[in-house]
């Protein structure tokens, strides 16, 4: 799958489930990308190995993934919808920023992390 397309499939899967019906506010929008980020920080803090995928049955009788992978997947996936939601290029941009930091010095600015 290319970026792009999974932008399109993002987006168009909150579309259908009802996400974006009216008007969101944008910080709402980064504050559930932030939350997918501390999902999987706890994952990280509670010992979780870091590359299995668990399965857990959702309210409906489903198998709902979870686990370190997942939380990254969710990342992207809010990401995505995100971008499809505002006409962003993020395959474009996400060239165009790999590119410049393959020409930074190596641990640019001297920080720790």
């Amino acid at each position: 799958m290319t970026i792009q397309e999974l932008v399109e499939r993002a987006h168009k899967t909150a579309k259908e489930k009802g996400w974006w019906e009216g008007e969101r506010d944008l910080g709402e929008v980064l504050a559930n990308v932030h939350a997918e980020v501390s999902e999987a920080w706890e994952e990280y803090r509670h010992g979780a190995d870091l590359t299995e995928i668990r399965f857990k049955r959702d309210e409906h009788g489903g198998l709902k993934p979870e686990g370190f992978p997942v939380e990254l997947a969710d990342i992207l996936i809010r990401v995505a919808d995100l971008a499809g939601a505002y006409g962003i290029d993020l395959e474009m941009a996400l060239s165009t920023k790999l590119g410049y930091n393959e020409t930074r010095p190596y641990r640019h600015g001297g920080l720790r992390a």
